[in-house]
């Protein structure tokens, strides 16, 4: 057999299995769905049922790694520039468009009949909404159009906890609509923290982002200021009552920590100082959630 012939043969079945599972960006699936977890835990004094939490989990799930293979899709050429993107199997031309639309439209179908047969429309419609804000206005629209694409578009990678409060609720009451607000505003200052230490390959990637158009020192203050306003939203659940002294306590040491980082990015900046504080930022919303839960189940 010829090294060509070797070159042609398709890949192996776990190869390609491994090529669609990383097409829906599983950690950032996964923190996605995390927070959708605890917005279901939050809808409701008791235990959430077991079978509503299972089904909007693998709902949830399904539909974000829908979107997230049709952001690779679309993205295939900006990928094939950037270093931490460029082995993506849709960026190597591993999977073709067909390949990836007939997956994203299965999973993507899947996820929409478990949420509507198994938990409520309620939630199956607002996850599909969320999935075309990702996947069409962030990915298609507003990411190649302004530098501010991480702001506008953050709203849909807000949505998981409002998601899973609507599974187990089937409602969206101002407390949902407040942890959709924590996530939006701590998107900015996370992903630009991100863009600054990554701003070589965005350059190359020729999409708008801030520290290419406004620069490093620009995009340094920005993140201070929007981890401010972090700080101030995130006291919002204590302030009308959603949660307790066990909360507050957490969100503020977290919130040192997270300014802390914000202010080295913003005054002392290095790539490590960026690198640091992109890593804090997806720890700090983890235990924050997670001081929630914790809350909710030991209020006083």
């Amino acid at each position: 057999m010829t090294s060509q012939t070797a070159t042609q043969k398709p890949p192996k079945r776990a190869n390609r299995i491994a090529q669609y599972w990383a097409l829906t960006k599983p950690r950032v699936t996964q923190l996605a769905v995390f927070c959708a977890v605890i917005g279901m835990f939050l809808a409701t004094d008791e235990l959430p049922p077991w079978r509503i939490v299972v089904a909007a989990t693998i709902g949830i799930w399904l539909l974000a790694g829908a979107a997230f293979a049709v952001n690779c899709l679309v993205e295939a050429e900006i990928d094939a520039r950037m270093a931490r993107t460029a082995r993506r199997a849709t960026a190597m031309g591993e999977l073709s468009k067909r390949q990836t639309i007939i997956f994203s439209a299965i999973i993507g179908g899947a996820g929409m009949w478990v949420l509507y047969a198994l938990v409520n429309p309620l939630t199956m419609w607002l996850t599909f909404v969320t999935f075309v804000g990702y996947a069409v206005i962030y990915t298609m629209i507003l990411k190649p159009a302004t530098p501010q694409n991480i702001v506008i578009g953050g709203l849909s990678g807000a949505m998981p906890p409002a998601l899973g409060w609507a599974a187990v609720a089937n409602d969206l009451p101002m407390q949902a609509w407040l942890l959709v607000l924590i996530i939006f505003v701590w998107t900015p200052p996370h992903f630009w923290a991100l863009a600054m230490y990554r701003r070589d390959d965005y350059a190359k990637s020729g999409l708008p982002m801030l520290p290419i158009t406004h620069g490093m020192q620009f995009t340094g203050f920005h993140v201070w200021l929007y981890s401010i306003a972090l700080a101030a939203t995130t006291m919002l659940p204590f302030a009308v009552h959603m949660s307790g002294l066990i909360y507050l306590a957490c969100a503020v040491v977290l919130n040192a920590v997270f300014l802390m980082h914000a202010w080295r990015v913003h005054r002392h900046y290095t790539d490590l100082v960026a690198r640091k504080a992109f890593t804090w930022s997806i720890i700090y919303l983890s235990l924050l959630f997670a001081a929630l839960l914790v809350d909710h189940y030991l209020k006083f």
